[in-house]
């Protein structure tokens, strides 16, 4: 059973930068694609970027593309997100989520798509 676990969160100013980590346990992420979401009090989880199992094909939600970039690692079996510019609209509970998919197939930023998921680290941006 994958297992995910997030790190990286915390509180920082407008304009600033968070390296979000995704490290994965009881399975290897090459066969994985992973997900990011956010979650912020009383709104729906949202897509924020995800990236295939290959690492040649990412997307991003709109409000963060520019400023945010999905590295992976897959000799540590971990995924990051990178985040500069932060704004307070960024501010959210951030989790991560993984998917076992075909190798030809893209990923996607609907959280139904993930079946495994993290329990999230909190990032707050705020002056």
């Amino acid at each position: 059973q994958l297992q995910l676990v997030e790190s990286g969160g915390g509180s920082v100013q407008p304009g600033g930068s968070l390296r979000l980590s995704c490290a994965a346990s009881g399975g290897t992420l090459d066969y994985y694609h992973i997900g990011w979401f956010r979650q912020a009090p009383g709104k729906e989880r949202e897509g924020v970027s995800c990236i295939s199992r290959t690492g040649q094909s990412t997307k991003y939600v709109e409000s963060v593309k520019g400023r945010f970039t999905i590295p992976r690692d897959n000799a540590k079996n971990t995924v990051y997100l990178q985040m500069n510019s932060l704004k307070p609209e960024d501010t959210a509970l951030y989790y991560c989520a993984a998917i076992r998919k075909s190798v030809f197939s893209l990923c996607g930023l609907s959280p139904r798509e993930y079946d495994s998921w993290g329990q999230g680290t909190q990032v707050t941006v705020s002056s």
